[in-house]
Formats: structure tokens, C-alpha cells, sequence
């Protein structure tokens, strides 16, 4: 059988183990290396989902330096894992002992991965024990050739053999001339595995374990050892830094953007957009520059978000635009309005057609169908109904200073602006709110709500206060008259 054949019915693996047990000293952080995140998931967790579509009997994740953080990571993970201790890092060699004394006694293949090779596909992983079982190998290499090989170790062949792999640091130099790399991937026969730890010795320059050493001595042995040769450098790419960080996220985010343009997505400047792995997008979306979907974000057909704009976990639905918004957890409905300059907190539900606009801030906000917040507004804990019109500058004070209320605003209700809704209030469909009100009390369905002092105004106070300003002048050219455009307002709100 070909390995495309094996491929596509390609049975379960004995074990994968995935090596994470370094440090990741260049990182110069708090934080395990394994932990950073490329494209809104972090390095071990891609190198456990590549390991787990084997469908492994046992994944085996080994751990050293930060191996709390790490173990905590791991159990928020959907896929069950098993964990082994690497207490000293004394080679690749060393660390798969490790992860293989969890296991006991096993058969078939151990596929062996690394926890900082985020790029690393399941698919690839595949074809490489396809080829393994296709080639009947004892041994499969996922090897790449570059430009420049300086700092991998070389594959060394006879024919299609693999008869060695030599680390660049104890390479003489016509090895150093080969540009066939060891990506570090492999598949083992159990028992090749074990018989090649059980000679490991420290032979080199590090003064390690070498798990390199295990394909030599299978050689000797007469063993057969096979690659897959990958044209896809990426996938061999580890990360130990933070500029290597940077390549791979922006890669990562490359290939993302590509996917999505090719689904009919259009993206007007790829340069200054960032998509996360796990965002969804539906056809006829524009994502304008500036736009950053991180999460679990979905944006449905013709949408429109940007510029200057990122959404985190946030349902956008369709024909809707976000226009320099920042959003979290937050549902904004089908042909709604959002910005610009809006800040949208967890638990904001923007109905159909409805509009938060310049200057907003909404948290734990409801806001029904048609309903709009437009500009210079604080809303939260709030429930408004369907046709809802709140006036500039008007704030749900929804704190106390020990407890948080719900405000409520019925149907077809206006608030004017300038206004203070004092928590918890019920505002009743089809009652307005003056303008500059601050309500304590609710407001029956219909009814108008004046929570303000009477105006007191003081004749002549600029003459005597303020003589000969530019007020005085203005008002001494005055004729008394009322601008027409107040004159006309008044006349139509008398009719």
C-alpha cells in the first residue's frame, strides 16, 4: 500500500511524546516559552493537537523548568494528556526516557515531537508515519532542506537511507555542506527506540543524551531508517526567542489572512490586520486597516469592521458596521452600528439595527431592536427595549459603591440628554426623561420624568459683574429678539 493510501486510513500510533521540558532562558520571561501565544493559542497547544490527530493510545507531554505553569495549561486543554518529569535537561535522548517510564510496556510507534515547533501540522505528522509504515522503516525522520543550514543538525544519507544525523556543532565540514536539516520529528519502532536509549552516551559538545544518536545505531544494526522531506520550512521552525516568536506570528497570521481572502473575504491592507486561529468569518466581509479578530470572534456576511478596530470573543452579525471600536464578549446584531471610538464590554447584546456610537462605553447591556445609545454615554447593568432613543451624555449609574442594580428602559422610551439614571429604576414603555434629569424614582408608562431644579436667571448680572468685557458689549448690541430657529422650534412644538 502507498503511503497516500496509509495515509487516509492511517490507524492510531502507540504513543505520541511531546518534549517541553526546556527552560527557554532567551524568551527572558516569567513565563514558560511554551505559553506565548502565535496566533491566539499558545506553542504547547498546537503541539498537542498536531500530536493528538494520530489518535495516540498515549500522549505524553515531558516537562522540566516552569512545569506547573505548564501542567496548569495543559488541564485546560480538551485533550487529555500525561505528563512526565524531566528533572535535569540532559538532552533529547534523556527527555524521551522520560516520557517513555510513564509508559510501560508498548508496541507499534512512538511519534516524537517538540513543544515549541508550533507549526507543526497534524497532516504532516500523518504523512510521516504513512511513509513510515509504507517504507516499513524503523525509524522516520521529518527532515527539510535550506538555504542556509547553519546551527541544524545535518542528514547524513546513503541512497534513500538515513545513516546519520550529525549536530552542527560536531559536523566537520563536508557535513556542514549538506543543507538537508533534522527537524527533531520522528517515528520510532518501539523497539528501536528502546534499544537505541539504552546505548546513549555523552560523546559530544553539549555533553548530552542525544536522541540524534538513536537513527545511528539503528543504522548499525542494519535497522532501516527513512525520511519525509518537507517543503514547508515553517513546519520545522522552532522558537527561542522573541524575534523567532515574531517571525512565526507574523507567518502564522500571513497564512490566516490568505485563507480567508481566498473564502471571499476582502482585506484591504493584510499589513495591519491580525486574525486568530479560531476566528470565523463569513463571505463579503471587509476588514478595513487596523483591524485586529482575536478569540473566538465571528463576523457574518458583509459586515463591515475598521479601521482601528479589534474584537475579542465578540459576534458581529451581518451587514453590520464596527468603526474604531474596541469589544470584548459582547453580540452586536444584524445590521447594527457600532463607533466610532466605542468601547464595548463583556455581556453588551446590540439588538438588530441598533446603534452605540461615538464616545460609549456599554457593559452587561442590553439593547433592543432599533434601539440607539449614540454618542457620550455610560451604560451598564442596563435592559433597554425595542425603539429606545438615550440622549448625549447620559449615565446609568449603576453602582453604589457595595452593589451593582439594573436599570430598565421600555419600549419606545427617550431619554434626554445630560440625564443620570440612578440604579435601580424602571422606566416604562413610552415615557420620557427630561433632559439634565437625574432619576431616582420610575417612570410610568407614558409619563414625563423632571428630576431638575427650576432655572433661576439673574437680569443684568454681565452689566454689573462684568463691564466692558466682550459680553457686556454683545449683550449691549442685542436687541432682545429670540434666534429664529428657537422661535420657529417653539412655535411647532405649541401647534
Amino acid at each position: 500500500m502507498t503511503a497516500e493510501n496509509l495515509e487516509n486510513d492511517l490507524g492510531p500510533v502507540s504513543a505520541v511524546i511531546v518534549l517541553a521540558a526546556g527552560g527557554g532562558s532567551r524568551m527572558k520571561s516569567a513565563k514558560s516559552k511554551l505559553l506565548h501565544e502565535i496566533s491566539g493559542k499558545t506553542m504547547l497547544h498546537y503541539a498537542v493537537s498536531a500530536g493528538a490527530a494520530l489518535n495516540p493510545d498515549h500522549l505524553v507531554v515531558v516537562v522540566g523548568k516552569y512545569r506547573e505553569q505548564v501542567i496548569e495549561h495543559l488541564g485546560q486543554l480538551s485533550t487529555s494528556v500525561t505528563t512526565a518529569l524531566q528533572e535535569e535537561q540532559l538532552g533529547t535522548g534523556h527527555a524521551v526516557l522520560c516520557g517513555l517510564a510513564q509508559l510501560g510496556e508498548l508496541s507499534g510507534e512512538v511519534v516524537v515531537t517538540y513543544g515549541d515547533v508550533p507549526m507543526l501540522t497534524g497532516d504532516t505528522l500523518r504523512r510521516l508515519v504513512a511513509v513510515h509504515r509504507a517504507n516499513r522503516n524503523c525509524a522516520t525522520v521529518l527532515t527539510a532542506h535550506v538555504e542556509d543550514p547553519t546551527g541544524y543538525g545535518r542528514i547524513v544519507r546513503d541512497g534513500d537511507r538515513v545513516v546519520g544525523i550529525v549536530e552542527h556543532r560536531d559536523a566537520n565540514p563536508e557535513q556542514r555542506d549538506i543543507n538537508e536539516i533534522n527537524s527533531g520529528i520522528y517515528v520510532f519502532d518501539v523497539e528501536t527506540l528502546r534499544a537505541g536509549l539504552a546505548g546513549l552516551g555523552t560523546d559530544n559538545a553539549q555533553g548530552e543524551q542525544y536522541l540524534t544518536d538513536v537513527v545511528e545505531s539503528a543504522h548499525q544494526r542494519g535497522d532501516r531508517v527513512g525520511a519525509l522531506v518537507t517543503d514547508d520550512i515553517w513546519q520545522t521552525e522552532g522558537v527561542n526567542d522573541r524575534i523567532q516568536l515574531a517571525r512565526i506570528n507574523a507567518e502564522m497570521n500571513r497564512r490566516i489572512l490568505d485563507s480567508w481572502m481566498l473564502a471571499g473575504v476582502t482585506i484591504i491592507d493584510p499589513g495591519s490586520t491580525f486574525i486568530d486561529v479560531d476566528v470565523d468569518l463569513s463571505r463579503d466581509v471587509v476588514l478595513l486597516p487596523g483591524t485586529i479578530l482575536q478569540g473566538a470572534t465571528t463576523i457574518r456576511e458583509g459586515a463591515t469592521i475598521g479601521p482601528d478596530t479589534s474584537l475579542r470573543d465578540v459576534e458581529v452579525g451581518a451587514g453590520a458596521e464596527v468603526v474604531r471600536t474596541h469589544g470584548s464578549l459582547a453580540i452586536i446584531g444584524d445590521g447594527a452600528h457600532v463607533g466610532p471610538f466605542s468601547y464595548l464590554r463583556p455581556g453588551t447584546q446590540l439588538g438588530r439595527n441598533g446603534k452605540i456610537g461615538a464616545f460609549v462605553e456599554t457593559k452587561n447591556a442590553v439593547i433592543g431592536e432599533g434601539s440607539k445609545v449614540p454618542h457620550l454615554t455610560y451604560c451598564g447593568d442596563a435592559i433597554l427595549d425595542d425603539g429606545v432613543n438615550i440622549g448625549a451624555g447620559t449615565i446609568f449609574a449603576n453602582y453604589d459603591g457595595v452593589n451593582k442594580s439594573p436599570t430598565h428602559v421600555g419600549k419606545g422610551a427617550f431619554v434626554g440628554s445630560n440625564s443620570v439614571l440612578v440604579a435601580p429604576v424602571d422606566i416604562a414603555p413610552g415615557a420620557f426623561v427630561a433632559a439634565g434629569s437625574a432619576v431616582t424614582e420610575d417612570v410610568p408608562a407614558g409619563g414625563l420624568a423632571i428630576a431638575r431644579g427650576r432655572q433661576h436667571t439673574v437680569e443684568g448680572w454681565v452689566a454689573k459683574r462684568r463691564p466692558g468685557s466682550k459680553a457686556d458689549t454683545a449683550a449691549g448690541a442685542h436687541d432682545g429678539s429670540i434666534h429664529p430657529a428657537v422661535a420657529e422650534s417653539r412655535s411647532q412644538q405649541k401647534g
